[in-house]
């Protein structure tokens, strides 16, 4: 799988997210979630970057904040040369048309008083997309049957439709405006095994038929595998390492990826994985701990380096891998 590569069109630059936590009678900032600390990369047209690390590591924060439906605390993104943190309310809405977002959950994310063809076509109406009635119609027929629904099921409401349907719903609404860049913010993780490969096997379709580029986040390594081009490693609001997907896998660099690799099961029971146990839990986001935030629970890490200095990214090994660890590279 071969990206196009081109100028970057997404270019995401320190960026931070910190949640306020207030307290008190009169309501002050008592202390600070560090959801997302320092979160740097590019995205070029056509590629598919996959997001993975535990639950809480502040994935599904980073994609909300470059869409800005969170505002960041700090930090640049950039789409297609126009800068997304410091756009005004117009010009973001008229960013919103390229940068589109497929929620989690097909359940809570579709209004269940509105039919099918509201749902889809609501964008159309905000964006003006269409100039009359018989042309709107005809765009949300078109748009369920890319996504593998029929044209009698504009009529219905998400209630009449299984979690893979509602899922392909969602997939519609966002294709709508024919966006170039789509966050899949756990897109498949609600569904059911077989559903997921089918689900993701039409966004890679889709990919290709409409030259979409995707940030794809989930927790599941095994998931991101076949769907990405490269693949950033996130934990504790940092990303640790992000490399092409084959190297990825074949060769980890940072002691979490390797330790997360070790628990995806292997399908032939013939081939044996050495498991790599994480000792403790995840340390809480308010009060992280000091220099690289997986010494805690790291294997290899060094008092005195690990515990007292940041780790930046750098260079490792293959061209395009790079791993945030004062040990490896």
């Amino acid at each position: 799988m071969s990206a196009v590569i081109n100028e970057p069109l997404l270019k995401v630059k320190d960026l931070v997210k910190q949640f306020p936590i207030k307290g008190g009678l009169l309501g002050r900032t008592v202390d600070r979630v560090h959801a997302v600390d320092g979160v740097s990369f590019d995205l070029q047209p056509g590629e598919t970057l996959g997001v993975v690390g535990e639950s809480g590591c502040g994935k599904s924060t980073t994609g909300r904040c470059i869409l800005r439906l969170i505002e960041p605390t700090s930090g640049e993104v950039w789409f297609n040369g126009k800068s997304v943190t410091a756009a005004n309310k117009d010009e973001l809405r008229a960013l919103a048309r390229d940068m589109q977002i497929i929620f989690q959950d097909p359940y809570a994310s579709l209004n269940p008083r509105m039919t099918v063809s509201a749902i889809v076509g609501e964008a159309l109406t905000i964006h003006k997309l269409t100039s009359n009635a018989r042309e709107y119609e005809d765009r949300i027929v078109q748009l369920l049957e890319t996504v593998g629904l029929h044209a009698d099921h504009m009529r219905r409401y998400p209630h009449e439709f299984s979690g893979g349907q509602r899922q392909r719903i969602g997939i519609a609404r966002a294709l709508a405006v024919a966006p170039k860049l789509i966050v899949c913010d756990e897109a498949v993780s609600a569904l059911d095994v077989s559903i997921q490969a089918q689900v993701i096997n039409l966004l890679e379709d889709l990919r290709s038929e409409f030259q979409l580029t995707y940030i794809f986040i989930a927790h599941d390594l095994s998931v991101v595998e076949h769907i990405s081009h490269r693949v950033a490693v996130m934990y504790l609001g940092r990303i640790v390492e992000i490399a092409p997907a084959k190297a990825l896998y074949t060769e980890p660099k940072h002691p979490y990826t390797e330790a997360l690799l070790s628990a995806v099961p292997i399908p032939d029971p013939q081939v044996k994985r050495r498991r790599i146990p994480l000792q403790g839990d995840v340390p809480s986001p308010i009060h992280p701990p000091s220099g690289c935030h997986f010494h805690t629970r790291c294997p290899i890490a060094q008092k005195g380096l690990c515990d007292k200095e940041k780790p930046l990214l750098k260079p490792a090994g293959a061209d395009g891998h790079f791993v945030a660890c004062h040990l490896r590279g």
